[in-house]
C-alpha cells in the first residue's frame, strides 16, 4: 500500500442524533438530501437545515448507494434497489459476502460494495450481484464513495480513516484521519468538496473536508 502518512480530518460540521435514529450505517446522497440508514429506517437529511425531512421503513444495517434515480440499500445480505418517493423496493440483489457487505457506491453504472472484516471493495453488476473485480485493502472497509473519478473508503479500527485509495492497485493515495473516538460506518460525498461519514452507534453524520478543494458549506 501507499506511503501517505496522513493528516487529520477537517470536521467541518455534525449533525444529529436524531429521534428513531440510535446509529447510523450507510450513507448516501441524492444532489440535495443526504440519506442515512439507522437499522430499520432510511432518512432524508436536508444538510442545509440538519432536519430530517423524510422516512422510510425499511432493513438498512450497512450501506446506502443514490444512480441518479433510485437508491440502494443493503440490509440482511441483501441489496435492495428502491424508489426514493415512494420507498417501493424495485428488485433485489444477494450482497458479496452476504451479511459481511458494509460499505455501498454507485459509479459508471456498478455498484461497490465494501466488506468490512473480510477488508475488501468489490465492483458488481447492479443487475445480477455477479461481482466483475476486487480491490484488496489492509484496512477494515466500511463506507465507500467515488468523486471526480477518486476512490475513497472509509475504516474503522482503533483509529479510523477516510481514505484515498487507487482504485486499479488499491495503493493509498491520501488517508484523512479522524478525531479520536470516532468512527466511520457509511461514507458518500457530496460530488464537490464534502465527504459525508457517518458515525456509527454515535448517532451523528459528519461533513468532512476533501483535501485540495473549497469547502461550499
Amino acid at each position: 500500500m501507499g506511503k501517505d502518512a496522513g493528516r487529520p480530518a477537517e470536521v467541518m460540521r455534525e449533525y444529529g442524533p436524531f429521534p428513531g435514529a440510535p446509529r447510523v450505517n450507510g450513507v448516501s446522497f441524492d444532489g440535495s438530501r443526504v440519506w442515512f440508514a439507522s437499522g430499520e429506517r432510511l432518512h432524508a437529511l436536508d444538510p442545509a437545515s440538519g432536519r430530517v425531512e423524510r422516512t422510510l421503513d425499511l432493513p438498512c444495517d450497512a450501506g446506502t448507494a443514490f444512480d441518479g434515480r433510485h437508491l440502494y440499500q443493503i440490509g440482511g445480505g441483501r441489496i435492495r434497489k428502491l424508489d426514493p418517493e415512494t420507498g417501493v423496493v424495485l428488485s433485489t440483489i444477494p450482497a458479496p459476502g452476504g451479511e459481511r457487505a458494509s460499505g455501498l457506491a454507485w459509479a459508471e453504472g456498478r455498484l461497490w460494495v465494501g466488506q468490512y472484516q473480510d477488508r475488501r471493495i468489490h465492483q458488481i453488476d447492479p443487475e445480477s450481484g455477479a461481482v466483475l473485480r476486487t480491490i484488496e485493502s489492509d484496512r477494515f472497509v466500511t463506507g465507500v464513495t467515488w468523486v471526480d473519478g477518486e476512490l475513497w473508503h472509509g475504516t474503522w479500527e482503533e483509529v479510523s480513516e477516510i481514505r484515498r485509495i487507487d482504485p486499479g492497485s488499491g495503493a493509498v493515495m491520501e488517508r484523512l484521519v479522524m478525531p479520536e473516538g470516532t468512527g466511520v460506518s457509511g461514507l458518500e460525498s457530496d460530488r464537490a468538496d464534502v465527504l459525508f461519514a457517518g458515525g456509527g452507534n454515535s448517532g451523528l453524520v459528519r461533513a468532512v473536508r476533501r483535501p485540495g478543494r473549497r469547502a461550499g458549506r
